[in-house]
């Protein structure tokens, strides 16, 4: 773990509190982040419930990881709208939001794909695809690896667990 991928943690957003935070406040714990949005009909979350299942099965160690849920739809995803979604269905999971650029900052450092996309079907006549991979940084704030969206919550856990033994 640990290659050099390009991908880097740092942000400066605002969390479903309201609060400001940036990447330097989660050192000294793992942090899993998956991008996504809260309109998402399908990936995120599925995406999301499978991070969390990944929490269970890890049962205590899961207090070793934050997770994060970096919106790609800084419009309709303010604190609030986030803080309702996230604690309604994924309440382990911390909400980043922020301006439109603060956003596009992010989604670079983290080389991630989000545009919005013409969608009559959904409520505001948009969707906003996206890339769909969980990143983990160590407690140091370095890349550790990246979980493709067609793995399982075991086989998630599985690979934590070869890859970083003296953690989980």
């Amino acid at each position: 773990m640990g290659m050099n991928v390009g991908v880097s943690s740092h942000f400066s957003l605002i969390d479903h509190h309201g609060q400001k935070v940036a990447d330097t406040d989660y050192r000294g714990s793992f942090m899993l982040v998956y991008f996504g949005f809260t309109h998402c009909r399908v990936v995120c979350p599925r995406a999301l419930s499978k991070l969390s299942s990944v929490l269970d099965l890890l049962g205590e160690q899961s207090s070793l990881l934050t997770p994060l849920y970096i919106t790609v739809d800084p419009q309709r995803d303010t604190p609030d709208v986030m803080r309702t979604y996230l604690e309604a269905n994924y309440p382990r999971f911390t909400g980043l939001t922020g301006t439109s650029s603060q956003v596009e900052a992010v989604k670079q450092s983290f080389r991630v794909f989000a545009a919005r996309r013409v969608d009559p079907d959904e409520p505001d006549g948009y969707a906003m695809p996206h890339t769909a991979i969980a990143y983990l940084f160590g407690p140091d704030g370095k890349y550790c690896t990246h979980f493709a969206d067609n793995l399982e919550a075991e086989a998630i856990v599985a690979r934590l667990k070869a890859s970083l033994p003296d953690w989980f």
